[in-house]
């Protein structure tokens, strides 16, 4: 079954005390493709694309049938559901929609929908072999050939012409051109000669496609940004669509020489992304950005290593490892990650990618939460996929999968000191108790919100104060208005407001004085992050200071100094908990358990410097309900005119 999962992830990482960078050995950390693998080294060791067989095709029966029947079941029964159904339309008017009115959706789902579908077509011909899907391959191939682009709305930035409709004279590389073009390639890899029987010109048309839109642009090309090579904005677009440009070249590509090259340059390229990353691995743009971030270099590497037969191999690298094991030292629970950036608090992982990472860095803690995501991913069956470069590698392990025993590690601590983010919890291997993360960094971060400082709490796996996440995308969520999104702003993150001033974005808005220390009592992160809010705050000085005592309590100190007191100085408290207000000194919050049972914890605070409210933040964003129902609570402690302008607080959250 497939495996692409929604079961949950992302854990802590072991600790180090020290906030100090670690200092990285150019050559010994990470690897520098380029250097190591070089035009000279693939004329030598790369597979010819007639002699590379990364996956069984139609006519290798063996191995469709061996499947197991439960899951050759199930996707084909996904694939008749769809046959003789219409194919979604995308017309210019949904197209056009994003310029009018910035709305994002009403154009991708139908888009995505006909990749998705052409999947499960193509998986169930593969399963059953009778020939009963391939007039509806054929179709879904068609209509996707025949769009004007397969670059979204939201990306033709990248053409000269602008946003608006696509210019079908200058075809650019997006994200989904991008996976577009490896679907094309996959199906005609694994059956291009069952495409072949309806007419022969449908496989030349699409590797005929393939040039034109991606393979031609990609290596006569190096102004995408995407590439790395003509500025520093370097983030997971970078081995996502390397990714499919890898596949579509190493599938596709007629001429031995040019496969050579283009393969050469999509190694330049991943170095650009390879060489922005700390030895901690640390991802910046978070756990849900992770799946198309280290996870899709992995991709590229899985990619590189099989078209070599095994000769182009980096897995003894630390950072290629530390990239790995990013994902369950960000895990809290279940489906519950730290959801720092523009990242959903419950993510969906990829358990069988996960586990076939664990494997080649030999990391059991990674095997074992891959095990146990993937799981829960065969329990559910097939689940909806657009990409069968995820697809193929899953299935070949299915049957060990299956027989796979894992569960989470619950790392105890994680410091990742590259993008200033603390984990800890009360104790090894288990969810329950307090768990506390914080986070550093800097307001110009990937997906960045003006958020340096924030930190959540979650007690038995369950989230108490949180990091509300992102809303769906839209025109605005990457505009210059992005930071008037709410979700995007410091009031509604775990952070001070001060004389009425929020922090700002910007790579000089950083923290500074970090440190994080952590023993087998206590794990302790402060800050300094008056730098965060421009001057209009205020702000001479503002330390922040964070405290797990293991099985006991989270304190938080807020010691500040300020040059003047002109408008509301507050401290906003983000929970989906019920909150009984009702004692001065002390917040009652209520939340329920996982087997239902009642649990109360206790804020307390200081009831002669600070008044509390509450205020019902309603959700109607699928994406926000989908973590939190239909409201979030807001906390809002405030010091009263004429506070002093130097002073300490002192909150503690305790069972």
């Amino acid at each position: 079954m497939k495996t692409r999962i929604l079961t949950a992830i992302f854990a802590a990482l072991f600790f180090i005390s020290s906030a100090a960078a670690m200092a990285a050995t150019p050559g010994k950390n990470a690897p520098v493709l380029a250097d190591l693998y070089g035009a000279q080294f693939l004329r030598e060791n790369l597979i010819p694309a007639a002699d590379w067989k990364p996956f069984a095709r139609y006519k290798d029966r063996d191995f469709w049938q061996s499947l197991p029947e439960e899951f050759k079941k199930a996707q084909v029964a996904r694939a008749e559901q769809v046959l003789g159904q219409p194919w979604p339309a995308l017309p210019a008017s949904l197209f056009l929609q994003y310029v009018i009115n910035g709305n994002r959706g009403n154009y991708e789902r139908p888009y995505f929908e006909r990749r998705s579908r052409l999947v499960d077509l193509v998986l169930a011909e593969l399963i059953e072999g009778k020939g009963r899907f391939v007039e509806e391959i054929v179709n879904g191939l068609w209509l996707i050939l025949e769009e004007s682009s397969w670059v979204l709305p939201a990306h033709l930035g990248l053409q000269r012409a602008g946003t608006g409709l696509p210019d079908v004279n200058e075809p650019v590389v997006d994200l989904f051109s991008a996976e577009t073009v490896a679907l094309v390639a996959w199906t005609v890899y694994l059956v291009g000669d069952r495409l072949d029987e309806v007419s022969p010109l449908i496989r030349a048309r699409c590797v005929d496609e393939a040039y034109r839109r991606v393979l031609n642009p990609c290596f006569e090309r190096n102004d995408f940004w995407w590439m790395g090579f003509t500025g520093d904005h370097i983030n997971n677009w970078n081995p996502w669509c390397n990714s499919n440009w890898l596949t579509a070249n190493l599938l596709l590509e007629r001429d031995g020489g040019r496969r050579i090259e283009a393969v050469a340059k999509s190694t330049r390229s991943l170095d650009r992304f390879i060489a922005s990353y700390r030895p901690d691995g640390g991802c910046d743009e978070g756990p849900s950005y992770w799946g198309r971030a280290g996870a899709s270099l992995f991709d590229c590497l899985e990619l590189l290593y099989s078209a070599t037969g095994g000769k182009i191999d980096v897995y003894d690298y630390p950072l290629i490892q530390n990239m790995g094991r990013y994902i369950y030292r960000v895990h809290i629970d279940d489906r519950y990650f730290i959801n720092f950036a523009d990242a959903p608090a419950k993510v969906g992982i990829d358990g069988d990618l996960i586990y076939r990472y664990g494997k080649r860095i030999a990391d059991p803690d990674l095997v074992s939460l891959g095990a146990w995501a993937a799981s829960a991913s065969l329990k559910q069956g097939p689940a909806t996929e657009r990409d069968l470069g995820r697809c193929l590698p899953g299935l070949t392990i299915i049957g060990e999968l299956a027989a796979a025993n894992g569960n989470p590690p619950y790392v105890r601590d994680a410091w990742l000191d590259g993008i200033q983010v603390m984990a800890a919890r009360s104790r090894e291997g288990s969810a329950e108790g307090l768990y506390l993360a914080a986070k550093g960094g800097h307001n110009a971060e990937s997906h960045n919100h003006n958020d340096v400082g924030n930190f959540i709490v979650y007690f038995d796996g369950l989230p108490v104060l949180v990091d509300a996440g992102v809303g769906e995308y839209t025109r605005q969520t990457f505009s210059d208005q992005r930071y008037e999104i709410w979700t995007m702003q410091s009031a509604y993150h775990n952070l001070p407001t001060i004389n009425g001033v929020m922090q700002h974005e910007g790579r000089e808005f950083a923290a500074k004085e970090v440190s994080y220390q952590a023993d087998r009592s206590s794990a302790r992160f402060s800050l300094n992050i008056e730098d965060t809010y421009p001057q209009a705050a205020g702000v001479e000085s503002w330390q922040r200071t964070l405290i797990l005592e293991r099985g006991s309590r989270v304190s938080l100190e807020e010691k500040f100094k300020l040059t003047r007191r002109e408008g509301e100085l507050m401290l906003s408290l983000m929970t989906p908990c019920a909150a009984d207000l009702s004692r001065p000194g002390e917040i009652r919050l209520d939340l329920a358990g996982k087997n239902n049972e009642r649990i109360v914890l206790r804020l307390v605070y200081p009831a002669g410097k600070l008044q509390a409210r509450c205020e019902r933040i309603g959700l109607d964003d699928q994406r926000l309900t989908s973590a939190w129902g239909d409201h979030l609570n807001r906390i809002v402690l405030t010091a009263p005119d004429g506070s002093p302008l130097a002073d300490t607080w002192r909150i503690n959250l305790s069972r």
